[in-house]
Formats: C-alpha cells, structure tokens, sequence
C-alpha cells in the first residue's frame, strides 16, 4: 500500500541566504512521498534562482510565481490550493527539519486517525548554533488552551486536508498561522502534539515574526477582534500567553 503523499508548502522572500538549506532539509527526509510547493512571493534576490535548481534535480519540488508580494499568507494559500496530498505541513524557507520529521508524523496521524498534529522544535540562532530552548510540544491542545499558549510551530504542523479541506489563512502580516489554527480548533478538532524534536526554528534578526511587541500587539487583536472575546478574557489570555512567551526567551 502506497504511503499518503505530504505536500510540503515553503513560502519564498528574499530567501537566498538559507533556502538551499531548507530545501536539503527537506530532500534528507527518511519518508520518501513528498511534494514540495515553493511559492516566491515577488522576490528580488536569488531566491527563485535557487529554487529552480533545487526543481530541475527533483521532480518532487515544483515552483510558483506570484506577480505580486502578498505576504506569507497569500503565498501560503497558494500552496495549498495546488497541493495534491493528503497531508499538508508547513516549512518557512529560514527553518529546518531533522530527517526524521514526515515519517514519524505521517505514522502518528495514520495510526490515530488524527487531522491536526505538531512536533516539539528547537530555536536557533541565525548562523544556524543551536540554542539551548526546547519548545516543547503538550500531548493535546485545544481551542482554549492555544489561546493562553501559542505553542504549535507552524514548522511542525501537519494537517490532514482530505478532511478538514483546504483551509486558508487570513490574509494579514503575522500571526496568521495562529487565527487558522484556533479556527480549526473552534471546529471541535484538537491538535495533537509529538514530543520530538523534529524541527530548527532560526531567529532571523529584522524578521516580522522577530518583533515581539508588534507580535503582543497582533495577538491582542486576534483576541478582541478576530475571536471577539470579552474584555476581560481576553486580559487573561493575553497575560498567559504574554508568560508563556517569556519562558521562550
């Protein structure tokens, strides 16, 4: 019996520092039925250079071109509106994963009948050092435990997309990862964690996700406006998160 097919959505901008990187990470994989979707977003450097080479040695990697930057979350959709698998999983193209990452995923959703699963990951520095921090992923996360603790990594999630359909971020700068996330979790799915580490995060100096305080902003927001908690919900949430984020430090 073939193994289900995992598309792989790496959104592209600027990248050419790291993409090479990303890709071998993704190439080294020890399960073999991928497809990787790298979606330029308008860059101006060498990424899409990069990517075509990466593409013309496998038949595995495809590239597309958006005309225009729509941000991480017009590119992500993109990518997952040409995904053929079963699976979706998420690689920003500054991040890695350990070889091991697809084949103990796909193993813990098929064996559980999960649609939503995440990994432990490890924080980087730039230069590629690891750093101490182990953000470790909880056996189940629901809707109003996300909210108190943004612990899922979008580069450790995986989502079964025959069931849950192919979903869409909101079309905003940052944090849109996490609005999807607690939609799918609003639904009444859990989120299923493997406590592994299975992927590298690289803290990228200048990076959107690198502001904390825009980030605390943007979080806030969600919580009175995309979510429309009261008031005062959303004053606890955001304190446990504000905690939460901290010990990542």
């Amino acid at each position: 019996m073939t193994e289900p097919l995992v598309s792989v959505i790496t959104p592209v901008y600027n990248s050419e520092r790291f993409l090479g990187e990303t890709i071998q990470s993704i190439m080294n994989q020890t399960y073999p039925n991928w497809e990787l979707i790298l979606v330029d977003d308008g860059s101006t450097d060498e990424s899409m250079k990069i990517a075509k080479s990466f593409a013309d040695k496998d038949s595995r990697i495809s590239v597309v071109q958006l005309q225009t930057n729509n941000g991480a979350a017009g590119a992500r959709n993109e990518g997952i509106n040409q995904a053929r698998g079963k699976y979706a999983a998420f690689l920003d193209s500054d991040d890695l994963w350990l070889p091991e990452k697809l084949e103990r995923q796909v193993h813990f959703m098929e064996a559980n009948q999960f649609v939503f699963t995440f990994t432990s990951y490890r924080i980087i520095r730039e230069d590629g050092q690891k750093r101490e921090k182990l953000v470790e992923a909880p056996e189940v996360v629901t809707y109003n435990s996300l909210l108190k603790n943004t612990i899922i990594g979008c580069l450790t999630v995986m989502l079964n997309i025959d069931v849950l359909g192919k979903v869409q971020m909101p079309t905003i700068r940052t944090r849109q990862d996490f609005v999807l996330w607690l939609t799918i979790l609003k639904d009444g799915n859990q989120a299923y964690g493997i406590n592994e580490e299975l992927a590298c995060y690289r803290k990228v100096s200048n990076s959107i996700s690198s502001n904390k305080l825009k980030a605390a902003k943007r979080n806030w927001t969600i919580y009175r406006y995309n979510e429309n908690l009261p008031f005062w919900k959303a004053c606890y949430v955001f304190a446990s998160y504000a905690w939460h984020g901290f010990k990542k430090l």
